[in-house]
């Protein structure tokens, strides 16, 4: 049996970006934890694509405006060729995007071609959030939009296809993206909406953390391509607010940890957790996942051994179209249950 690989195995195409990247963002990041966003705003230009009401791929787009005074908007994705079979209605899955909080956008490439993948390959009405970012937004600007869009969606059902249904709503993101969608769906439960029903969070690799260094943290340090130790303390400081009881075991980033709430109590989605090999918060991720199951939760766990944090939004590599394929069917199977 031939031993696993002891870096990544990856096309020099997706190597070179994840460079480009990297270079960047660590560019942008200031010693007094602010980000030089002229800087990032140079990279963006390149990388940023506009809504198409033309159908592209099968999909069509549009920029939905909630509140112009803190920029928050969502991109939405339309399945335009679909079977008469399933010419119905479709589930609606809000997506956070990554970039630690702090980076990023709906409207970069990367995840317009992932959201749109999405609406496509499931299909689904999907829903890309733009939402504030730190440092100069801090926790819980975040989680406060995500939820004042699940607000918006119940108060503006007309933005929404007709086929659209909010009763199979399903919460998505990646890396941060997929911490915001955690606490965006602990708070769903809480609220107990009567208009839209969250019956399933993808948790793509999520950010969480604590004050502990993990085997993975240390071990794949200088091998993991976009995330370190050094680079998620900084994202940590940016998006937490100075006090006390607010560093790494705060209960939005240790989720799992000593603080973590009590969820046991809350009807919580069946949730499924994306964890890669050569990810850095890998311990922390599969942590999360035996947490939803020890509080009784429906989780599920699919691992890519050979893979690095946000493999999936590089098409070129056959694991982010297996993927996909599993979103599909994670998606399918919760939507069966409540026919």
């Amino acid at each position: 049996m031939a031993a696993p690989p002891s870096s990544p195995m990856l096309p020099w195409r997706t190597r070179i970006q994840l460079s480009i990247v990297s270079k960047f963002t660590d560019a942008s990041r200031r010693h007094d934890g602010t980000v030089n966003r002229r800087l990032l705003g140079f990279f963006e230009y390149g990388i940023k694509t506009l809504a198409d009401s033309n159908p592209m791929k099968g999909v069509r787009t549009s920029d939905v405006t909630i509140d112009s005074s803190r920029n928050l908007w969502f991109r939405l994705f339309v399945p335009t060729q679909l079977n008469i079979q399933n010419d119905s209605q479709l589930p609606v899955i809000v997506f956070f995007h990554g970039g630690g909080f702090v980076y990023l956008s709906p409207d970069v490439k990367s995840y317009d071609i992932v959201c749109r993948r999405f609406a496509c390959k499931i299909p689904a009405v999907v829903i890309s959030v733009n939402y504030r970012l730190a440092p100069e937004h801090r926790y819980p600007a975040q989680y406060e939009d995500g939820f004042n869009v699940l607000e918006f969606l119940v108060s503006e059902k007309s933005v929404l296809p007709e086929n659209a249904d909010l009763s199979r709503c399903f919460l998505a993101g990646d890396s941060a993206g997929a911490n915001i969608a955690h606490h965006v769906a602990k708070r769903a439960c809480e609220s107990k909406f009567k208009d839209i029903k969250i019956i399933g969070l993808m948790a793509i690799q999520p950010f969480f953390g604590g004050e502990e260094r993990t085997k993975a943290e240390v071990e794949l340090a200088g091998i993991d391509l976009l995330v370190s130790v050094g680079r998620t303390d900084w994202m940590w400081k940016a998006f937490m607010p100075e006090g006390e009881g607010m560093d790494r075991d705060h209960e939005v980033i240790n989720v799992s940890g000593k603080n973590a709430v009590n969820i046991s109590v809350l009807d919580f989605p069946a949730t499924l957790v994306v964890v890669a090999g050569f990810d850095s918060l890998k311990d922390w991720q599969r942590r999360y996942y035996e947490w939803l199951k020890h509080n009784g939760k429906e989780a599920y766990l699919v691992e890519y051994q050979n893979m690095i944090h946000a493999f999936y939004v590089f098409p070129e590599l056959p694991e982010s179209g297996h993927l996909i394929s599993q979103l599909k069917d994670f998606v399918h199977e919760q939507c069966q249950k409540i026919k």
